[in-house]
């Protein structure tokens, strides 16, 4: 992320970006007061041609994410080469699935396998009262959508 602010431009790496509630829960990110965004500079990912977006709401029209999986993935002759996933609606900030990501990493593009990774990105999970529903709805869509990144259905 570049910002610009009275302190001048800087550069800041989107994981740094967004913060934990901790002491000051009103703050989301660790942008200062006057502080603008002004680009968000992507590095190139080759098989981010093959990725997929994936939002769960409970109605339709402009609500935000119960869950969102954001996944790139890259399968040759049935193999994960490389993967990219994140998580939204789940924490208080993006969630970056690199326990997912190193299950998959070498492994068959299967829905087993796929669950496999789900449940190890998810076996931590502490969902708060009332939210519990999240860790089987994470679950599910994380699967569903590198179902489709893959073009396999679901099996019954």
């Amino acid at each position: 992320m570049r910002v610009l602010g009275p302190q001048g431009e800087r550069t800041i790496p989107l994981v740094d970006f967004y913060r934990l509630p901790g002491e000051e829960p009103q703050r989301d990110t660790v942008l200062s007061h006057g502080e603008l965004i002004t680009a968000v500079d992507l590095p190139e990912l080759s098989f981010a041609t093959r990725s997929h977006y994936r939002k769960v709401r409970d109605r339709a029209s402009y609500a935000f994410a119960l869950v969102s999986v954001a996944a790139a993935l890259d399968v040759t002759d049935g193999v994960v080469r490389d993967v990219r996933i994140a998580l939204g609606g789940v924490a208080p900030r993006p969630w970056r699935a690199t326990k997912a990501e190193a299950v998959l990493r070498g492994a068959p593009a299967t829905e087993e396998v796929f669950g496999q990774a789900a449940e190890a990105e998810l076996a931590e999970a502490q969902p708060l009262p009332g939210n519990a529903f999240k860790v089987p709805l994470a679950r599910n869509t994380l699967v569903r959508t590198l179902l489709d990144l893959t073009g396999e259905e679901k099996q019954r």
